[in-house]
């Protein structure tokens, strides 16, 4: 998958949503794989923050509009929403945070309470790069294995796994027509700045 940035024409749109506990690194991760950057001390996402990101797959130009979600309870009213016409949803994980791990059950409930269609899932363990682990890889794969999900371990701070992550999710979409197949296609249509600028949180 190779990045765009020369046009915001685009062939296919995808709707990303991440979700997952507080502190875990989902705005790190968005930041890195949109920016190529990192930011040590990434403040908390109030409510919703929103980035696109042009990406070229199977020759195709696709527009991933990636949905960053608060992890706090009281923004649950607030990002529910957010999960009708996903095509994917990342859901995050903090390696060195147990109750991140244990709480990804909770979050698998409400994608099925809040989704409109059976959208692609993928379960980052984030946080690798650090050496006080909590969570095992094996943990982490059984866990996707069984709720089948894709699953990836990641770094936003080294940018281990980040582009391989946001690949593999994309290229499942791409493999299930019946997601996008009736949706039609934005061939020369633009994104306009405003929109693809558009934040709607602290990170």
């Amino acid at each position: 998958m190779s990045e765009s940035t020369e046009s915001t024409e685009y062939d296919q749109i995808f709707k990303i949503l991440m979700i997952g506990d507080s502190g875990v690194g989902k705005s790190s991760i968005l930041l890195r794989f949109t920016d190529d950057d990192f930011e040590e001390d990434q403040p908390c996402t109030i409510g919703v923050d929103f980035k696109t990101k042009m990406v070229n797959l199977e020759g195709k130009r696709i527009a991933l509009t990636i949905w960053d979600t608060a992890g706090q309870e009281k923004f649950r009213s607030l990002t529910s929403s957010y999960y009708r016409g996903a095509h994917g949803i990342i859901i995050t994980y903090d390696v060195t945070n147990r109750l991140s791990f244990d709480c990804l059950a909770m979050w698998l409930k409400e994608v099925e309470v809040y989704i409109d269609k059976e959208p692609i899932l993928l379960l980052v363990g984030n946080k690798v790069d650090k050496t006080d682990r909590k969570v095992s890889r094996e943990e982490g794969a059984k866990f996707a294995e069984k709720h089948k999900m894709v699953f990836i371990e990641a770094s936003a701070k080294t940018k281990l796994g980040i582009q391989q992550a946001f690949e593999e999710l994309v290229q499942k979409i791409l493999d299930t027509p019946s997601l996008w197949q009736n949706q039609p296609e934005k061939k020369q249509t633009k994104l306009t700045e405003d929109t693809e600028n558009q934040s709607g949180g602290c990170c």
